[in-house]
């Protein structure tokens, strides 16, 4: 019988009569509840006639949203002891901000144009105006002023040429080419920017094409993959550079993500059918490299064909990821370390099953985490990490370790349950969760990695998928340039541009051409 919200509240307020006011109350949360249960029912029927609906998912919607994995938040009401305790272990290291305004100073536009701007009836050694004892200088803190100007992300300059005909002979004259128009239609900075875009904040091609159609400079989507296709093969060395040297590195983060490619060839032995975006992230003491691969090779697999480019006699490199097996490259010889935050967030799923012992978790797991950030805030080096968790992590890790281990040993939870899974998880991971523990360098957890991965999740959210293996292989490249770019503090739209403005010097030496050392290069490398 099909029965609205509405009848159910009419029907409501006439039983309401022969009630006292405790049971109208009780009959109304009822009825109110039925109702979102019987939304909830038709969304999910909804969702399970698709076909590409998986079980995360249809969980996801049994539960309550999560915008957060915070202690504070899992838990909804945390002691104020616990409060004060995780305060101070930062006490040293970190003081109270006050929130600020949102708007940035001058300091923050390190990319803008400065103009000098001299003063126009005052120079230096000029006696004063106001007191004429003293002479000027200059002051150490100019005053600075910001402007912001709008414009489309590619603009175009029309140069219209003079032309003369003889009204004889019927020649047309017309002027040299001006060589502010340069000799192609399209400037490598055109080919920056769609790139930063696409693949750096995930623009898809037809969306940029909408917008330069607004603005009366058509680009059009084809013209775009066109231009971006044919730079991928003029970066090709310094990408290859930047893999051969991410092998070298003392910690490596992998993982990886679905992706999706339309016009994919399947090999007659290709037993797979899933794809994947992997995400490597190479370590140094100076700087950071990130690569980006996508096929049908999980994270272990194209993190086994880049060790293969490791020099011998170097020791094994610090392996971070999550306990998967297929994150782990076989046969090859690596330190595991595996990510606590992957063990704490068992523990954040059944927090409302199981309050009281995820609270100690989560809380005990809490001090850890700031006490790694304590070391990351005083810039401590790798032995002075490891000195200062081996003081004070180390014995809280024990703790929790016996506390899991009673749990099991007294009946306390059943290892079926949630929690006796999260425990397990624990557990059973005990020693490459733990390696920062006894190893230097050794990190707490993957979030270098998750974060990267964001680039090719952007881009999987808003492009949907690669049309090609082609075109998998430019993003990979694209991804990899850009992405280290910004872990190494460069400008990406700068680095893609002198890149490209120097296809020759950086075929002979691509190694004189990374993130970190183009500027220099730069300073002594000829005119492009």
């Amino acid at each position: 019988m099909d029965v609205t919200a509405e009848e159910l509240e009419e029907l409501v307020e006439q039983a309401s009569q022969a009630l006292s006011p405790e049971g109208q109350y009780k009959l109304r949360a009822a009825v109110r509840t039925l109702v979102s249960l019987n939304e909830k029912l038709t969304e999910l029927t909804e969702r399970l006639a698709e076909r590409d609906v998986t079980i995360r998912e249809l969980r996801a919607m049994l539960k309550a949203p999560r915008n957060s994995e915070k202690t504070r938040k899992v838990l909804e009401e945390v002691a104020a002891k616990a409060v004060d305790e995780q305060t101070s272990i930062l006490a040293d290291s970190k003081t109270n901000k006050k929130k600020g305004h949102g708007r940035n100073g001058a300091a923050a536009y390190t990319g803008a144009v400065k103009v000098a701007v001299p003063h126009t009836t005052l120079k230096v050694k000029d006696h004063c105006p106001e007191c004429w004892k003293g002479k000027l200088y200059p002051w150490e803190k100019p005053k600075t002023l910001v402007r912001l100007i709008g414009q489309p992300p590619v603009r175009a300059t029309s140069y219209e040429l003079e032309a003369l005909r003889c009204n004889l002979c019927g020649r047309v004259f017309t002027p040299e080419r001006p060589p502010e128009a340069g000799e192609d239609k399209y400037d490598v900075t055109v080919v920056s920017m769609i790139s930063v875009l696409k693949y750096g904040s995930g623009v898809p091609f037809n969306r940029q094409q909408r917008l330069q159609s607004q603005f009366k400079i058509p680009l059009p989507a084809t013209t775009q993959w066109d231009l971006v296709s044919g730079a991928s093969c003029t970066l090709t060395p310094v990408w290859n550079e930047l893999i051969r040297q991410a092998a070298q590195g003392q910690v490596i983060h992998n993982d990886d993500t679905s992706m999706k490619i339309l016009r994919y060839v399947r090999e007659v032995s290709d037993l797979r059918t899933g794809m994947f975006t992997s995400g490597i992230l190479s370590v140094f003491s100076s700087h950071r490299i990130a690569l980006f691969f996508t096929g049908r090779q999980h994270a272990g697999e194209n993190l086994a064909d880049l060790l293969l480019n490791r020099e011998a006699g170097l020791e094994p490199p610090i392996q971070m990821c999550d306990a998967l097996s297929r994150n782990t490259p076989k046969s090859l010889r690596i330190i595991l370390a595996n990510c606590l935050a992957h063990g704490r967030r068992h523990f954040v799923e059944v927090v409302q099953n199981f309050p009281d012992e995820c609270r100690h978790v989560l809380e005990t797991l809490g001090e850890v985490f700031h006490i790694d950030a304590l070391a990351r805030d005083q810039g401590l080096t790798a032995n002075e990490r490891l000195a200062l968790h081996q003081q004070r992590s180390a014995p809280l890790m024990e703790r929790l370790r016996d506390w899991c281990n009673r749990q099991f040993d007294d009946r306390k939870v059943e290892p079926n349950s949630g929690l006796g899974k999260a425990i397990g998880y624990l557990l059973g991971h005990w020693q490459a969760l733990t390696l920062f523990l006894r190893q230097p360098g050794a990190p707490i957890d993957n979030n270098l990695c998750e974060r990267a991965l964001k680039k090719a999740i952007l881009h999987r959210k808003n492009s949907l998928f690669y049309r090609t293996k082609n075109g998998a292989r430019a993003g990979d490249l694209f991804m990899s340039l850009i992405h280290t770019a910004e872990l190494c503090g460069a400008n990406p739209f700068d680095y893609l541009t002198q890149l490209l403005r120097h296809p020759n010097h950086l075929a002979r030496s691509p190694s004189d051409w990374l993130p970190w050392n183009y500027q220099a290069t730069l300073g002594k490398s000829a005119p492009a």
